[in-house]
């Protein structure tokens, strides 16, 4: 197991530039003084922090075990929301993007690129493109009931929030390179909630550092998908035929 989880780490680190590694250094130090000032302090909302961020690294680089480690943000984050009343936040991280991540995970290690660390970079269908439609109408529509009768603190917020979310977790099974869009459009409407949480509780200020990183990262995600979606294009997989099947 040990020796598993090196190999992994070794073939992380052969993706990395020094751009990424100062990239992450500096969101470490961010999330970590932020936590340090803040008059009030919550470990479990550092965690959660250090945790996405890291998290998002890893999936920049097309790296399956963003995945595996955006299943902890999602229970960590979940518990975090539940305490200040934005159950959306919770029912869709526990309820949607945990599972989402799980089935996300599978289909990473199913279509590798070239047998390497890194995912194969996916198509986006027409077909595709309604079915997400479909599911983020009908899960938005019912959610909103569901989060209104749970009196969901900023209501209209938390629900813009379950759309970009169940968007996002869609774009980044299907492998595609506008899942760091999808997500960036989710990072502003976060930040502007947790800075509403934040006025009621210094606390939650971690968090607003926390999803300000993440807007830079899914936008870095975005622009290194499309570069890897041109790189693998210009050598394709030989199997991903068959990895595709």
């Amino acid at each position: 197991m040990l020796f598993y989880l090196d190999d992994i780490m070794k073939k992380f680190l052969e993706l990395l530039n020094i751009f990424d590694i100062i990239l992450w250094s500096a969101s470490i130090i961010a999330v970590v003084l932020a936590f340090s000032l803040s008059p009030s302090r919550d470990w479990l909302t550092l965690t959660s922090s250090l945790t996405g961020v890291t998290a998002l690294l890893f999936i920049v680089k097309g790296h399956v075990a963003g995945q595996i480690l955006t299943v902890l943000f999602a229970v960590f984050y979940g518990v975090v929301s539940y305490f200040f009343k934005y159950y959306g936040e919770m029912i869709t991280y526990l309820g949607m993007s945990a599972p989402a991540a799980v089935v996300a995970t599978v289909s990473w290690l199913k279509h590798p690129y070239r047998s390497s660390s890194q995912v194969e970079v996916g198509t986006l269908t027409k077909s595709k493109v309604t079915t997400l439609a479909i599911i983020a109408a009908t899960g938005t529509a019912a959610l909103y009931f569901i989060l209104k009768a749970c009196g969901t603190a900023n209501l209209a917020v938390s629900t813009v929030s379950v759309t970009t979310s169940i968007i996002a977790s869609s774009f980044v099974f299907f492998r595609v390179p506008l899942y760091g869009l999808a997500y960036a459009c989710n990072d502003i409407v976060l930040i502007i909630m947790w800075i509403l949480a934040a006025v009621a509780d210094t606390a939650y200020t971690p968090m607003i550092i926390c999803f300000s990183l993440f807007f830079v990262y899914d936008i870095y995600g975005f622009v290194n998908w499309t570069f890897m979606r041109k790189t693998q294009s210009a050598r394709p997989d030989p199997n991903s035929e068959i990895t595709s099947a």
